[in-house]
């Protein structure tokens, strides 16, 4: 079950938050609840993603994606993902999620986000996001001029380009 209180917890601290400018880092905290674990007492898989959207959610509202999402009645649905598990979160411990919006290509937009805990990161997770409308995909540098950004995404990292590469490589729909 989607954890709508917590959602509307994150909306209502960042709603007043400063704008963020393309590149800058929205920073968020939380804290492992026992119906977050799993049989083993650590953060479940699955929740940990659940987690990354509680963040990256308030982030593309400072970031203003939310509202051109809104106002032209676009949608938003992440299009791929890459996680690295490194360090256990156990219930009951307080982390923090970190997370900025890399760029885009013709057709998504990156985010790269990470949780941490005691200074350590515990996971990273690698992202693209789709914006849509009735027609399929929206062109990123439509997206960005509609936030007011340059129709130009900064330059990605290195890793984020290979990544999109890998993921071009992989066979769709999949070979099982």
């Amino acid at each position: 079950m989607y954890p709508i209180v917590r959602f509307i917890k994150e909306m209502v601290v960042f709603a007043r938050a400063s704008k963020l400018a393309l590149g800058e880092v929205h920073h968020s905290s939380h804290i492992c609840w026992p119906w977050d674990v799993d049989p083993w007492m650590e953060l479940n898989n699955g929740r940990t993603l659940t987690l990354y959207d509680l963040g990256r959610i308030p982030m593309a509202k400072r970031s203003g994606m939310v509202a051109a999402v809104r106002a032209n009645r676009w949608g938003m649905a992440v299009a791929g993902a890459s996680v690295r598990y490194r360090r256990r979160v156990k219930a009951f411990d307080r982390f923090a999620l970190s997370g900025v919006i890399l760029g885009w290509d013709a057709r998504f937009f990156y985010f790269q986000q990470s949780m941490w805990k005691g200074g350590e990161a515990t996971s990273s997770i690698l992202l693209r996001m789709a914006i849509t409308d009735q027609n399929g995909l929206v062109p990123p540098a439509q997206v960005a001029q509609a936030i007011g950004w340059a129709e130009t995404s900064p330059e990605l990292p290195d890793y984020a380009r290979q990544w999109i590469t890998a993921e071009a490589a992989r066979p769709w729909p999949p070979v099982v």
